[in-house]
């Protein structure tokens, strides 16, 4: 019985090379003889060792920039997804329905506003304001007046009469 040939370490496998030999023998043949040229390799592959790829971990082996400008890409392009859809939306809708549409959400708050206002106001009663101070107590009670004109603005600090 004989051994098959072993690879050499650096130098290609020498049944790659007598298939290929084969290969190259068998096309220049059918050439000649007017023959198809179709030809399948059916000679199995050499196994490069006993473990199926695995995914690694990580992210994929792209720039830092590539993974940060996807991730800015795909920002954008979910965002765009509500302007097209108001967008869509403007041009189906007559200008009036639209108007009632954006107009009413704002009237509402306006009117809501409003309402906590005055229910605000009501609740409040007048608090007398009492102060306690001990010790020495300077009282100040100038006015401050402020005039502008342009850029230059003038502060002027009265005291009281």
């Amino acid at each position: 019985m004989q051994l098959p040939e072993q690879p050499v370490a650096g130098q290609p496998d020498p049944t790659i090379r007598r298939n290929a030999d084969q290969l190259v023998a068998a096309v220049d043949e059918a050439l000649l003889a007017g023959r198809v040229t179709s030809y399948r390799d059916t000679t199995p592959l050499p196994a490069v060792g006993p473990t199926p790829p695995v995914q690694q971990p990580g992210p994929p082996p792209m720039s830092q920039w590539a993974i940060d400008a996807s991730g800015v890409l795909k920002a954008v392009s979910v965002a765009s997804l509500p302007i097209g859809g108001a967008l869509w939306i403007v041009g189906q809708i007559e200008p009036w329905a639209l108007g009632i549409i954006f107009g009413s959400p704002a009237v509402a708050a306006l009117a809501v506003a409003r309402l906590v206002a005055k229910v605000k106001d009501a609740n409040q009663t007048a608090q007398p304001l009492v102060q306690h101070f001990h010790g020495t107590v300077h009282h100040d009670e100038r006015t401050v007046t402020s005039t502008t004109r342009g850029v230059i603005a003038n502060t002027r600090n009265q005291l009281p009469k």
